[in-house]
């Protein structure tokens, strides 16, 4: 019989497909992060600068280049993002298109995106703060049995 260390059974991340709240169809694969993941891509993202008043270093966190690296690890698709549900999560300009029309997913757009929707920002951020949301389909089919 071998030994089961925590360690060796921690996943560094995970990615589920989870449906957008009030959007028929509209859903976003998200990946979790480990809190060491999460450290790491913060750590990217931060410089040091020396402070003259207090003659210590002090960490700068570029919050751009932050929020592109989050992106990245945690956005890693969508599908079913209507136009017309794009007017429910920021100011759009959509006259004269089909409301059915997609967005298709691109880094960019799920950027632009999370930028300048609050809702969608903090449904992400909530939805990737409950772990339950990436452990809940084994929960069920454990329970199922």
């Amino acid at each position: 019989m071998s030994d089961i260390s925590l360690k060796s059974l921690m996943k560094p991340s995970m990615t589920v497909s989870i449906d957008f709240p009030g959007m028929n169809g509209f859903s976003v694969d998200l990946c979790y992060l480990a809190r060491e993941e999460l450290l790491a891509l913060r750590k990217k993202c931060v410089s040091k600068k020396f402070n003259r008043s207090t003659h210590q270093a002090e960490e700068i966190i570029d919050d751009d280049k932050f929020l592109t690296e989050y992106v990245k690890a945690v956005i890693k698709g969508w599908t079913g993002l209507k136009l017309s549900y794009l007017e429910e999560l920021l100011l759009v300009d959509t006259e004269g298109m089909d409301p059915d029309q997609e967005l298709p997913y691109s880094l960019e757009e799920a950027e632009i995106l999370m930028k300048n929707s609050g809702s969608f920002d903090t449904w992400v951020s909530d939805t990737l703060g409950d772990l339950e949301n990436f452990t809940k389909n084994k929960s069920k089919s454990a329970s199922d049995l």
